[in-house]
This record gives structure tokens, sequence and C-alpha cells, in this order.
């Protein structure tokens, strides 16, 4: 309610963003996942979709496999109806009449994806299948460290080789972190605002944290 509008990775209360992002779910020069499987690996991805998500692998044959991922986060939660952060931050902003904008465009993101060879992603989907019931434990120790505000330990589990993003964090946090900032510098001289990203974005030195403070921003918690 102190704030003037609401920032958010993307302007997701925009319908054309929403429906531009799907045209840039699928991969590049007409890839399929089909090609980036064996015939034994692809047959495990699809009866997984066909029995766990009740859903046919045909309706993604060209989707990109990290976009493919984020449709398991469901079943990797602890709760029967999974409602998102972004989901609530909008019923909020929208109750307050706050206008919400995005710091990337769809686009942007599309194209952060397209920077990680397909091939990796594959692996890392399959990986996820095979490891269903290690990931959901992963994720419900996540939910506790962020609710209870323990930065230091998700920035360790975000660090961890079998689990968090230890490949590509220059590509996935560092640099959208840095043009973040830049970003934010502007646009909090004119307007007070409320912003939310994703944890991962908030830790470590190259984190959005540590790096407002290294502009000169005080940055402190609030209890949640």
């Amino acid at each position: 309610q102190y704030s003037d509008l609401m920032y958010m990775e993307l302007d997701m209360d925009d319908p054309a963003t929403m429906l531009g992002g799907l045209a840039l779910m699928n991969m590049k020069g007409g890839k399929k996942l089909k090609d980036l499987y064996t015939a034994d690996e692809y047959a495990r991805l699809e009866r997984y979709f066909k029995d766990s998500l009740k859903m046919p692998l045909s309706f993604f044959e060209r989707i990109k496999p990290s976009v493919a991922g984020a449709l398991l986060y469901p079943k990797m939660m602890p709760c029967k109806t999974v409602s998102g952060v972004e989901e609530q931050l909008m019923k909020l902003a929208k109750q307050d009449k706050k206008e919400i904008k995005g710091l990337e465009t769809m686009a942007f993101q599309a194209s952060v994806f397209d920077s990680i060879p397909y091939e990796k992603q594959a692996e890392e989907l399959l990986k996820t299948i095979d490891s269903l019931q290690q990931y959901k434990k992963y994720f419900d120790a996540m939910l506790t460290v962020y609710k209870s505000q323990r930065i230091n330990d998700i920035e360790k589990m975000f660090s961890d080789e079998k689990f968090g993003m230890s490949d590509n964090p220059e590509i996935l946090l560092y640099n959208r972190n840095r043009n973040w900032v830049k970003q934010l510098k502007a646009i909090m001289q004119k307007q007070s605002i409320f912003a939310g990203v994703g944890a991962g974005h908030l830790v470590g030195k190259q984190g959005l944290i540590e790096l407002l403070r290294k502009e000169g921003y005080t940055v402190r918690a609030v209890a949640n």
C-alpha cells in the first residue's frame, strides 16, 4: 500500500506478454524433443507425461526442455493446490489498483533459455523426471528456508550441484541482476515501488541485495 506501482520479472497483467510467450516456448530451427533423446529416453519421457501429468507428450513436441521442466513444478510441491507467488502478488496489486510493470520482456527471457544448449536442457529435464522424489525433498527444504528467511541457506541450495543452478548462474542470474539494478536505480528516483523477483536473484555477492548495497542503498529485511 506504500508503493506507487509493482515491478515483476515480466509484465504479468499484460495479455500480449503472455500470448507472445506462447510463440517463444518452442525451440529454434525446427528442433523436436525426439531429436534430443535416444529412443529409450524419449519413451521414459513420454510415459511420465502420460502417467503423471495426464498429457500426451505430442502436445509439447517442439517445446524447449526447460519450459517442459516448468510443468513438473506442481508435482514437486507438498501442497494439493498450487498457487504461484506471482498470482498472489497480482491479486494484491489489482485490489489496490496498482499498475504492474516488467523488468524484462518475454522475448528476452526466451533468449536467455536459448543461450543454454537444448541438449543440456534435455539432460536436465530427464534427470528431474528420473529423480523426482529427491527433487520433491529439495523443493520442500527450499520452501522451508525461504519462508524462514534464511538467506545463506537459500544461497547454498541454489549452488547445490545436484539440484541448483551451478552450471549457468551467469546466464540465469548474474547478468540479469546487474541489468535490473541499472533499471531500478532510475525507477526508484521517481517512484516508490514494490519489486517481486525469484529468490535466486536475491542471494550472494552478485545478488540484488548486495548489488543494491554497493550502489549505496540501505537494504534491510522485513520480518515474515
